[in-house]
């Protein structure tokens, strides 16, 4: 679908009649072994996309039963082609970007422009991630004695069990999958109820690229347990990388550690965005904007506090809630449309629960905080001014677009309140000084920090948190080292006395 194209009815069934409805095992697209298939809703409208096969824990044994039988050959394989396995997939995913923008629009809900810039983003983890390929070194040195040479070599982990959530569908699978192939490893794909169909066109475009049979499969379930459960159990599996929330994430570290498995969490957020009085206020504002508004604020990265000096909380509120009253509200596909909808009805109902009860307990709405009526689960951007600093809505994660905006005095009441929370995962400073950003740095509890910047996610960035946020990175040179691990060689120096 060209980028000019105008999204009609008949584009929209025309792209979904391409999309693959069954599962992906050894190289085969077959149907549940049950038989079961599970409905994919559009949430702007409440209507269904597409029916899927819906995998059973006896599918799931049979995905890791072909990522089994080809972990060995597929560790072998050179370097090299793998990574021009990942590279053909960046250029596939990059000819096809309009397919799968459209595709996440319509499953997820955000508009097309943003979805188009996941695929920008999502796209770059395959292109990193086959120039690192051929980069996962090793050593070699003489040992401190100088008896012995110490070889270090490393070897993928194994067959890994990959879990994605359903906000960001494309860039959440290429950010586990690109590493797990250049490492050599085999994976079990299992993509989020919700957004299962842009993981399924990816797993089609990675089938084109070359990746042979049972490297890659893919199992869409309504059932997460149905899968995880059997699997996390089985040690032929060494790996399980995650992508949601934290109570999710320690039941599968419970689970992970009856095999020792290896383990990356990515968990939740409650991003502190602080604005110190020395800051550019409307550089602050289109900083606040990109950080909160990002996916319609259901990102973990999401800016989820605002915590501003007093000297300039007033100006920067005011501004803060007119860009955000004057953003459209509408279908992704939409012209004009800047907010999509919230992913389902529990959702916003949930998200709305926060807002109440932080005006009960002392905040003013600055603008929004009325959900929408009609169709679809659409809640409006949302700016609480005076929150108090013991609100339930600065501890919660809100995962949606409301920004609660609270005060501060000193840099060291700033610090304070940003680390007041059990997540550490993103958080935002926006300062002229550098020797606070430094400072400051030091100082909160967090494993990424924006400074005077409200987009922070980059391929070639190590990509994770600290505290209930979770373990690992994913990115950067860090991410592949996720999916390998070293193996220690001594060998005799010959020369040695």
């Amino acid at each position: 679908m060209p980028e000019t194209a105008t999204v009609t009815p008949e584009l929209e069934r025309l792209l979904l009649s391409t999309i693959p409805t069954g599962l992906l095992i050894y190289g085969e697209w077959r149907d549940a072994s049950g038989g079961g298939t599970f409905a994919v809703e559009d949430p702007a409208t409440g209507k269904k996309l597409l029916e899927i096969a819906d995998a059973t824990s006896a599918d799931a044994m049979a995905a890791l039963d072909a990522a089994d039988a080809v972990r060995a050959s597929w560790a072998r394989t050179a370097p090299r082609v793998r990574a021009e396995i990942l590279r053909r997939g960046f250029e596939l995913v990059t000819e096809r970007a309009e397919d799968f923008a459209l595709l996440m629009t319509l499953e997820m809900g955000k508009p097309l422009a943003e979805a188009r810039g996941e695929v920008t983003y999502g796209a770059e983890f395959l292109r990193w991630f086959s120039e690192e390929t051929v980069r996962d070194y090793g050593r070699y040195l003489t040992s401190p004695e100088g008896k012995n040479k110490i070889l270090v070599q490393r070897k993928p982990v194994g067959p890994c069990l990959l879990i994605t959530p359903w906000n960001f569908p494309l860039a959440m699978a290429t950010r586990k999958v690109a590493p797990a192939i250049a490492a050599g490893c085999t994976m079990v794909l299992k993509p989020a109820k919700f957004t299962p169909l842009t993981s399924l066109l990816f797993a089609q475009v990675m089938q084109e690229a070359g990746l042979p049979a049972g490297v890659l499969n893919v199992v869409a379930s309504s059932s997460a347990s149905a899968i995880s459960g059997p699997l996390m159990k089985d040690s032929r599996l060494r790996k399980v990388s995650f992508t949601g929330s934290t109570p999710v994430g320690r039941r599968l570290l419970a689970d992970a550690s009856h095999n020792v498995l290896r383990t990356s969490m990515e968990l939740g957020g409650n991003a502190p965005f602080i604005v110190f009085e020395d800051a550019d206020v409307d550089k602050a504002v289109q900083g606040a904007m990109a950080a909160k508004m990002r996916n319609m604020g259901e990102a973990c990265t999401a800016a989820n506090r605002f915590l501003v000096h007093e000297s300039v909380a007033e100006d920067f509120t005011s501004k803060f809630a007119a860009a955000m009253g004057s953003l459209t509200l509408g279908r992704g596909t939409d012209p004009g449309t800047a907010v999509g909808p919230i992913i389902d009805g529990g959702a916003r109902k949930d998200i709305h629960a926060l807002v109440t009860e932080a005006v009960e307990q002392g905040a003013s709405v600055a603008t929004g905080g009325i959900p929408q009526d009609g169709a679809g689960y659409f809640y409006p951007p949302t700016v609480l001014a005076n929150v108090p600093h013991d609100a339930t809505i600065l501890a919660s994660e809100i995962f949606g677009p409301v920004a609660p905006v609270t005060t501060f005095r000193t840099e060291e009441e700033a610090v304070r309140l940003a680390n007041a929370s059990e997540y550490g995962l993103a958080s935002y400073l926006f300062s002229r000084d550098h020797a606070r950003m430094l400072r400051v740095a030091e100082q909160i509890e967090f494993g990424m920090v924006g400074f005077n910047s409200g987009m922070i996610s980059n391929a070639a960035a190590p990509f994770g948190g600290v505290k209930q946020s979770g373990l690992g990175r994913e990115g950067g040179a860090e991410g592949l080292a996720e999916y390998t691990t070293a193996q220690y060689i001594a060998i005799p120096d010959p020369y040695a006395a």
